[in-house]
């Protein structure tokens, strides 16, 4: 009998774990749904096995094959200036969104985080040097072990221009690489065929451990921010797309294995084998993918940047401390910047909102008010950051005329 394609199991993971997770709460004795949490772990976990080396493969055999240095600059900067375009969009709309619905006086909170509330996060000072320190690497084998993808894609720049600059010599690498790339993606499936087991121990264990009451005391908080997500993916997404003339519906059908999956594990890495898969099929030229969708995952997720804005702004509005247009500006400037430099920090969205919010006088304790639906904010933030990499790997793919108008028809990965 043949089994469901992969979206359809992954939602059926989802609803499982949810019905799990709800019949088998929290508990000190006993089965719990927050038990199978490590199907969950053991899935992201396989899903960083193969980052690594994935990555790699695919980006020095793309930039190898797009030519000399002028080729990899050019597409270099039109795709870090089309970066910061979607990351201004995304802030703006998590301010537009914030300051039109205004949750931090709607919700009337009237018992806000003690002083000296630990949140489990240290605001981060951003400096030149922490971020080029952090984006070069000592040891290539350092980065792939600890998986450190803007590392790995720095050193994979360099290596790709190296091969392709020593000629015949470099072909017999490239072929090297392109067949590891094949096996990647054939190990690959193997993992995804786990993908729908992980879902549900993520799920389960949310639900378990939270509870779904906590949607009711946060619906009005949560309501919002997804609606400023469903905004930019429907809205801002869209208009980009059609603008550049991409048939973004078509593209959000080929990408919505990819986006489930990282909003039922919270996670945009767990899609990333999966996305490029789905690029490839929707026409996007396989060299373009191999540089810019590695890279997006480093410098574009824009689900993270509209939340910057809107968390910091929700806590400005439960403190009762007015911003100005002129401070909500230097905000969303500052963001912009700061949050470049912490690729691969562990909470970075938190960690960036708290060194934002010393520059304004706000309590870091007010990060506590967000902490018990991080994990239900970033399933969006994820989702979110995986369409917008899709479209940015799309765009480039246009605008370097390498963009095919027929998709490739085939089954889907995994299926």
């Amino acid at each position: 009998m043949k089994l469901p394609n992969l979206t359809t199991r992954i939602f059926l993971g989802m609803v499982l774990g949810i019905a799990i997770g709800y019949f088998f709460p929290a508990t000190t004795s006993g089965f719990s749904g927050t038990d199978l949490n490590i199907l969950s772990k053991i899935f992201l976990r396989l899903i960083k096995m193969i980052i690594g080396p994935l990555v790699f493969a695919t980006l020095v055999v793309g930039i190898a094959k797009l030519g000399d240095f002028g080729t990899v600059g050019r597409i270099g900067l039109k795709t870090l200036a089309y970066f910061y375009f979607a990351t201004v969009l995304s802030l703006v709309v998590g301010l537009l969104v914030v300051n039109i619905m205004k949750p931090g006086e709607v919700m009337s909170i009237t018992r806000l985080p003690a002083k000296g509330t630990d949140v489990g996060v240290a605001a981060q000072k951003f400096t030149l040097e922490t971020f080029f320190t952090h984006i070069v690497p000592t040891s290539f084998i350092e980065a792939l072990a600890t998986n450190e993808i803007l590392q790995i894609v720095v050193f994979s720049i360099f290596f790709g221009i190296a091969v392709g600059a020593i000629g015949a010599q470099g072909k017999i690498i490239i072929k090297a690489l392109d067949a590891l790339s094949h096996v990647m993606f054939k190990v690959t499936s193997y993992v995804m065929s786990f993908a729908p087991f992980g879902v549900l121990g993520a799920i389960a264990a949310i639900v378990a451990q939270q509870g779904l009451g906590i949607l009711g005391g946060y619906a009005y908080l949560i309501l919002c921010f997804f609606g400023g997500l469903l905004f930019f993916i429907f809205v801002v997404l869209s208009v980009i797309c059609l603008v550049v003339g991409i048939p973004y519906f078509a593209l959000l059908k080929e990408v919505r294995s990819a986006i489930i999956l990282s909003f039922s594990t919270a996670s945009s890495e767990a899609s990333f084998p999966q996305t490029i898969e789905a690029l490839r099929r929707f026409g996007c030229s396989e060299r373009i993918i191999s540089f810019v969708l590695p890279l997006g995952y480093s410098f574009n997720l824009d689900g993270s940047m509209l939340y910057m804005t809107f968390a910091t702004a929700f806590i400005a509005q439960a403190y009762h401390v007015p911003l100005s247009i002129e401070q909500q500006i230097t905000m969303m400037l500052t963001l912009m910047i700061t949050s470049k430099g912490i690729a691969g920090v562990p909470r970075a969205s938190l960690v960036v909102i708290a060194g934002t919010m010393s520059l304004f006088n706000l309590p870091i304790e007010g990060l506590a008010l967000l902490l018990g639906i991080d994990q239900v904010l970033d399933m969006g933030r994820s989702a979110t950051s995986v369409a917008g990499n899709a479209v940015a790997t799309c765009v480039i793919s246009k605008w370097e005329g390498e963009f095919r108008t027929q998709p490739i028809e085939t089954d889907e990965v995994a299926a």
